[in-house]
Parts: structure tokens; sequence; C-alpha cells
């Protein structure tokens, strides 16, 4: 398998280019932010904060991550000693967060974790508070790749935390090492019983975007920054439309989310499925010896043409929220959350891929795990999630896209319209 280094390569020639500057969204939230954040220090190249004598914070996190997080910010507190926490934790996913932060800003957590993609959003929304302390510090400390996916412009807006994409994990009780380069051998299996040979989220735009991008189609043009371009509705996009239908009518496919997921290798009704390294330490649980991860399989379309399943690849990042009463106190907290020793926490614990340079090039310790291993194998085949606030468009027409297909109401009879409709969509003027 190819190390973590791969992954590394790989998201960092797919961000080179993508440096999320939007201008004109910049320039708007520019004076903005200088206002706000007037009353912080500015970076010194200091690891030292000017902490208060008191301070409260709230920070949310994902459920899977909550006794995580909260073990770290005990360590924090011991961290900075002189200061008396109060520390109030919620949970929102990364995938929630940017709609629960800018439905109220000022009710929202100081401090909270979100998706790369939604930075874009955050950002010109205001609702994000410009990183000024120990920023050339931070950029230094993590990979290029994840810091260009912080950033608006040349200014810091988040702190990296892993790096992530999905992948396959399949019970080796019913398919091999070889079975599961395709999915076409995955589906010809007989598996026997109530076991389902496939399963992945359709209706989830994260995940049935990989199928176009294996065709070869492209959201947002050739590096994900032009809002006027995706061209899903043309002969390629096509070719991937058809196998999600051919797909979804296949009795040996199975839609699923995460609980289902983890529900049917618990019982051992399922060969293999589409998710990630969130998911790893239960499926683990479930198939002992029987655990299988790698990259995602083949897929042959209708034209005859064969190429690896694509997929998103993006950053879990940390956010500090523009109307904190405490900014100097977040800082250091999103700091210590997205430092070496949490980073290595997350690696060991959770099996996410760091952002941290040291960590990174540790190939030997890294390569041992197989989880971050498939992340890697899988990332050279990945394409990096947009982060212009555009992105905050495909979403809801992605997922109901795939429920479309799941439910029968979109077949190769109207799918071009289908598909037409949803380019529509994505491309509408932001509001």
């Amino acid at each position: 398998m190819k190390k973590i280094l791969a992954v590394i390569m790989s998201l960092s020639m797919l961000l080179a280019a993508t440096a999320c500057s939007n201008d004109s969204n910049s320039s708007k939230s520019e004076s903005k932010s200088d206002s706000q954040n007037s009353g912080g220090t500015s970076n010194t190249g200091s690891d030292e904060y000017q902490l208060k004598e008191s301070a409260s914070l709230k920070v949310w996190a994902s459920q899977e991550d909550q006794e995580i997080v909260k073990e770290m910010v005990e360590s924090f507190k011991k961290k900075y000693p002189d200061t008396t926490w109060n520390i109030e934790f919620g949970v929102v996913s990364e995938a929630d967060a940017k709609s629960e932060v800018l439905k109220d800003t000022e009710a929202a957590a100081d401090v909270f974790a979100f998706a790369s993609d939604q930075l874009g959003e955050l950002q010109s929304a205001g609702a994000l508070y410009k990183i000024t302390k120990n920023k050339d510090r931070i950029i230094a400390d993590n990979i290029d790749a994840s810091i260009n996916a912080s950033k608006v412009g040349d200014d810091l807006y988040a702190y990296p935390s892993s790096s992530d994409t999905y992948f396959m994990y399949y019970d080796k009780k019913y398919l091999s090492d070889e079975d599961v380069k395709s999915l076409e051998t995955i589906l010809s299996k007989n598996l026997g019983g109530d076991v389902v040979n496939f399963s992945f989220d359709m209706d989830n735009g994260w995940y049935n975007a990989g199928f176009f991008f294996a065709a070869g189609a492209k959201l947002f043009g050739d590096d994900g920054t032009d809002p006027t371009k995706c061209d899903f509705n043309n002969e390629k996009g096509l070719l991937a439309a058809k196998y999600l239908i051919s797909l979804a009518n296949n009795s040996k496919f199975k839609l699923t989310e995460d609980d289902i997921t983890k529900a049917d290798f618990a019982d051992r009704k399922l060969g293999a499925t589409i998710s990630g390294s969130w998911n790893a330490e239960d499926i683990k649980k479930s198939l002992g010896d029987d655990f299988g991860v790698t990259k995602l399989p083949t897929v042959t379309f209708e034209d005859g043409t064969t190429t690896n399943l694509g997929s998103m690849a993006n950053f879990k990042l940390i956010g500090i929220n523009s109307q904190t009463k405490s900014p100097m106190e977040a800082m250091a907290l999103a700091d210590y959350l997205t430092s070496y020793e949490c980073q290595k926490i997350r690696f060991e614990k959770r099996s996410f891929a760091p952002t941290n340079k040291e960590l990174a090039g540790d190939k030997d310790a890294l390569s041992s795990n197989p989880v971050v291993a498939a992340a890697a194998e899988q990332a050279q085949y990945a394409t990096l999630q947009s982060t212009i606030p555009q992105m905050g468009n495909f979403w809801t027409p992605a997922e109901a896209f795939g429920a479309a297909i799941v439910n029968k109401e979109i077949t190769v009879d109207n799918v071009q319209e289908r598909l037409d409709k949803l380019v529509e969509s994505i491309l509408s003027t932001l509001t």
C-alpha cells in the first residue's frame, strides 16, 4: 500500500492552485475582520498567549469526538493553569457546522470544527475570526494543502486538524482482496442469504460525486474555483448517472448511512461499503480478523471505460466565531486542539490523517495504520472539495438527484433532463 506521504502529495497538488481567494468576498469582509480583530494580539512569532484571569468558551465537536475533545480540553487547562476556565461542550458535526453557525452566530460556539468546503461561505458571511496570534508558526507547522484550505487570500481563518477522504471497507468472510478491486466483481458474487454485496449513501453529494469524477466530469472547473462551471450534464456526466441508475436497480446494492452500515457489518450482512475513517473503530470491532479496508474499486462505464472510482477530499478545520468575547483564549484553545500532540491522539484513536508536517512525515508510523494507508492510496483518485461559496449550492441538488435515482424517479429516459436541472441548480446565483 502507498504510505501516508501519498495523501499529502496528492492533496497538495490538488490544492496548489486553490488558495481560496475570492477577491470580492475577501475585500468585502477584510475591513470587518480587521475591526473585529483590533483588540487581539498580532502574530509576534511567540507561542505565549496573554490570557485573562477567567474565560468562558463554548466548543462544538461531532458526537464521535466528544470524549476525545473533552480529554484534550482538560490537558489544555493544565497548560494554562493561571486562567479559570469555564468550557461548555455542544454536539455539532463538521458537516453541519456552517448551517448551525449561520443560524445565529452570536449563540454559536466560540470554537468549532468544520469541513474545509464551508470556509468560503463562513468567511464571506463574516462568521469567522481572522487568526492573528502565531499565524506564521501555524502555517509553518502544517502541510501547504491544509493551509491553503484554511485561508482566504493571505489571511488565515482556521486551524488545520486532519485530512480526509473516503475509501472502502469490506468483510473478508465474503470478499477477497482480489474481489474488491472491481465493483463489477463485488456485485457478481453470490454472498448468500440476506447479505448485501455493496452499499453506499447514494443520496449524499459527497459520495455520489465520486462517480462523476471517475467518468471525468468536473465541478467548478479544472481547479474547483470557477463558480460558473459544472459539466455533470455532459457526455461524461451522463455515463456516471447511468451507472448510478443501474446500481440503484441492482438487488445486490443497498442505500445506507453510517448507523445502518455499522449495524450491517455487526450483523455480518454486508460485503463492502464506502465510508471514511470516522467509522473505522466500530467496523473493526465488528469484523475482527475479517476486517478489510482498501481504496475504492474500479468501475466500468457504459462506453467500456474502466477507471478507479473517484472521491472527494477535504480537511477538517477548527475555526473561531467572529462574535467570540474571548478571542485570545479561543485562539489558544483552537491552537492546542490542532497541535502536534492532539493530531497524534486523533491519529492513534480515530485513524485521522494528520496535517502536521512532523507527524505526516513519519511514514513508518502512519503507514502501519491500514485505514490511513487506504485513505492515502485513494487520495491519488480524489478531487479536492471546493472551498468557494458556490459549493454551498451543490449539496441539496446532489442529494435530491441521488434520492430520485434511488426512488426510481430518474430513469435512462429522463436522466439527461434531470442532469440539466441538477447543473442549473448548482450554478444558480447565490442569495
